[in-house]
């Protein structure tokens, strides 16, 4: 058996820069993605026959065919017809629906694990190349850590690790937002303003203030990194859910260095440059908005991806 320990991610920016010019039907993006500490455990359990079979302590999660750690054992499995099937049981700590990339996560990891339960002896070249086929935000959480994203974020770049910087995550726990949704709106309301040749998107990416941001990450300088974030979603998703834009409203009020919703959303996260600062804001916001439906979470900036948990 193994068991595999799973990071949520944030974006620190999320730039649409237009329509992928392969005629794909996705968006090309610029993005720079954080893995966090808030962490599922996934755990893998070898079976006889050629069955798979999830299980999940959340309800909310499908746990058929439409799970993403279902389809990542399907995909090996179609790949390497010799090997049995697989328990996978996920132990879910990153809420549901969130923007965190939490079905995204529990796919990098069934990737990671059957790896070494089947002894497939899989090259992190190979294994990019399956969470590629699987979904945009698997290829990120397989490195984790910090990491500039190109194309639909499968193109990625390391970047230094961003240390002492907490992250303080809310999310309205009966609240939700459907990715799709969020970028077919975007597309709606914007698309006359889409980069539409290659040297019109490389100019967008050039003047869209990604830059800056890497910089500050690289120079480890806060203020700008603060000043620098970018969530183009945030366009459509505030103004149809004005719970998660309070939200954003009160981190920066309890004394966050910058907040910002959390890729598709509804989560909203803020920084602050000590997990003391984190638990202060967290307080502050708790007394702020004492409603029992909202979560909210202190975690770190996570220099790894998916990991094996050792006893």
């Amino acid at each position: 058996m193994y068991r595999l320990l799973a990071p949520a991610k944030i974006n620190l920016f999320l730039q649409i820069v237009g329509n992928c010019l392969d005629g794909s039907g996705y968006h090309e993006l610029v993005m720079v993605m954080q893995a966090v500490s808030l962490m599922d455990r996934v755990e893998l359990m070898p079976r006889r026959d050629r069955q798979i079979k999830v299980r999940c302590t959340n309800p909310a999660v499908p746990c058929d065919q439409r799970n993403l750690a279902y389809k990542a054992a399907a995909l090996l499995q179609r790949h390497f017809p010799a090997c049995q099937g697989v328990e996978i049981f996920i132990e879910k700590r990153i809420p549901v629906g969130a923007g965190l990339a939490g079905g995204s996560t529990n796919g990098a990891a069934v990737l990671v694990g059957l790896d070494l339960l089947w002894q497939l002896g899989l090259t992190q070249q190979e294994l990019q190349h399956f969470a590629e086929e699987l979904g945009a935000d698997v290829p990120f959480c397989l490195q984790g850590g910090t990491a500039l994203a190109l194309g639909r974020g499968e193109q990625l770049t390391p970047l230094p690790d961003l240390q002492d910087l907490s992250v303080v995550l809310g999310k309205y726990r009966s609240l939700s937002v459907a990715t799709p949704w969020a970028y077919q709106t975007y597309r709606q309301e914007f698309a006359a303003t889409y980069a539409q040749t290659p040297s019109e998107q490389e100019k967008a990416r050039q003047e869209g203030g990604s830059a800056t941001l890497l910089q500050a990450i690289q120079q480890h300088d806060l203020p700008t990194l603060a000043a620098s974030l970018r969530n183009d979603l945030e366009k459509v998703v505030l103004p149809r859910y004005p719970l998660v834009a309070q939200l954003r409203e009160q981190f920066l009020q309890a004394g966050a260095i910058a907040s910002m919703m959390c890729g598709s959303g509804p989560t909203v996260f803020a920084l602050a440059p000590s997990a003391d600062e984190g638990y202060t804001i967290m307080q502050r916001v708790r007394r702020a908005l004492p409603d029992p439906d909202l979560d909210l979470w202190v975690c770190e900036c996570c220099p790894h991806g998916i990991q094996l948990e050792t006893p």
